[in-house]
C-alpha cells in the first residue's frame, strides 16, 4: 500500500487529491511538524531533506510534492503515453510548483507576476476546460491546486479573471478534491 506522508497545511495535500483522484488506496501518515516529527531519524531515511511530503510504494521512496504527481501519473494513471506527453506534464508541473507558485504566493512578485500568469491561463482555459484540453489529467491536480489556495489564503483579487475563477469552481466542485484540499 502506498504511504504518504505530511504535515497538517502542506502540500502534501496535493498528493492526496491525486490519490483519491486515482481511486488508489493509500496510507495517509501526518508528521507534527511542530514537534519535529520530520526531522526524526526514520523520516530521514525517507526523505533526507525533512521535508513533506514523501512517499512510499513498496520500497521505492520519492519526495517533493511534483515528483510524487509525474511518479503517480507515470504508474498508475497513464504508463502508456508518450515521452513527449510525460515532458509536457512535467513542464506544466514545474510551472505550478515554480513560477505559478512563487507568482502567487511571493508578495515582491505578485504584482507584475499575477496579471501576466492569470491572463496567459485564462488564455488557455477560455479554449478547454482543462489546462491540457477537454480531459482532467495530473495537470489540473498541479495547477489547480496552486490556484485553489488564492482564495483561501492570499489577497489576490480575482475578479478580473472569470474564467481562473471558474476554472477554481470547477476544480473545488471534484469529489477528490473534496476529500482531500477541500477538507482543510
Amino acid at each position: 500500500m502506498l504511504k504518504l506522508y505530511g504535515g497538517a497545511r502542506s502540500r502534501a495535500s496535493i498528493v492526496q487529491w491525486y490519490l483519491e483522484e486515482l481511486s488508489l488506496p493509500y496510507e495517509f501518515v501526518l508528521l507534527d511538524m511542530a514537534v519535529g516529527e520530520h526531522q526524526q531519524p526514520e523520516y530521514l531515511a525517507i526523505n533526507p531533506m525533512g521535508k513533506v511530503p514523501a512517499l512510499v510504494d513498496d520500497t521505492f521512496k520519492i519526495w517533493e510534492s511534483g515528483a510524487i504527481l509525474l511518479y503517480l501519473a507515470e504508474k498508475y494513471d497513464k504508463p502508456e503515453v508518450s515521452f513527449e506527453e510525460r515532458s509536457i506534464w512535467s513542464q506544466w508541473v514545474l510551472f505550478a510548483n515554480s513560477t505559478l507558485a512563487t507568482g502567487l504566493f511571493i508578495e515582491a512578485s505578485r504584482e507584475k507576476d499575477v496579471p501576466k500568469l492569470l491572463t496567459a491561463l485564462s488564455e488557455i482555459l477560455n479554449k478547454t476546460p482543462y489546462i491540457l484540453g477537454s480531459e482532467f489529467t495530473v495537470v489540473d491536480v498541479a495547477v489547480g491546486s496552486i490556484l485553489a489556495y488564492v482564495p483561501m489564503m492570499l489577497p489576490i483579487d480575482l475578479s478580473p479573471y472569470p474564467i481562473i475563477l471558474d476554472y477554481i469552481k470547477r476544480m473545488n466542485d471534484r469529489t477528490a478534491f473534496k476529500n482531500s484540499i477541500g477538507k482543510r
